[in-house]
């Protein structure tokens, strides 16, 4: 991932987290991750804001402009104007909340997390294990050979999925991977900054990947 996107988040002019947005969203697109108008990203922007790219554009052709500041607490802009907030905002805010070391987020649809996703909530399966891999060190760190993301429900209404994903993080009694599955729908990540959160969705996927060849 393009590292020009590294430490974008509160600290941060506005302008350089909408740029570092855009080129984050393109750069999933070229993955194939944000297909037509599919995925979101949002940095953390101050204690009482996220900046979001906007519901309904193009991820292949996203710009700075492209962008909208929300209220962490309701997700309402906070400078109103023609660009719409992600339709996901609810589950970035959801996350924000959960994590308050959380400085972005990246919500995509890699083909194989996605895969995975639904195989696993077609068994009823409620999460997703990875075992030995070397790649979840990329997720968690050193010292770890085993990883669990959780699987929400698709529901068509999203905030009852950032409903569900706030009482799943609410109900944790441990420290949590930086990633979910949604059924049928892709996955999400985050990190301290930008980076960190792309480069996770980047970990995520090849995770899923090698599920699925090594089970077949």
């Amino acid at each position: 991932m393009t590292r020009g996107i590294a430490e974008i988040g509160a600290v941060a002019p506005r302008a350089d987290a909408a740029a570092a947005l855009s080129v984050a969203s393109r750069e999933l697109h070229g993955l194939g991750w944000m297909p037509g108008t599919a995925g979101n990203v949002s940095v953390r922007f101050g204690p009482d804001s996220v900046l979001i790219t906007g519901s309904g554009l193009g991820k292949g052709r996203i710009t700075a402009a492209d962008t909208v500041l929300v209220a962490v607490d309701t997700g309402v802009p906070v400078r109103p104007n023609s660009v719409r907030p992600s339709a996901e905002t609810s589950i970035h805010l959801a996350i924000y909340h959960a994590f308050p070391e959380a400085g972005a987020v990246v919500h995509a649809h890699p083909p194989y997390a996605t895969a995975l996703a639904s195989r696993t909530a077609r068994a009823c399966g409620t999460s997703v294990r990875f075992t030995e891999l070397e790649l979840i060190k990329g997720m968690i760190g050193a010292h770890h050979d085993r990883l669990d993301i959780p699987l929400f429900a698709n529901w068509p209404e999203v905030p009852r999925i950032a409903a569900d994903v706030t009482d799943h993080f609410t109900r944790r009694t441990a420290d949590h991977p930086p990633g979910l599955l949604i059924a049928h729908h892709g996955a999400t990540t985050w990190g301290t900054d930008l980076a960190q959160a792309m480069d996770r969705i980047e970990c995520l996927e090849a995770l899923c990947q090698l599920v699925l060849l090594v089970d077949d």
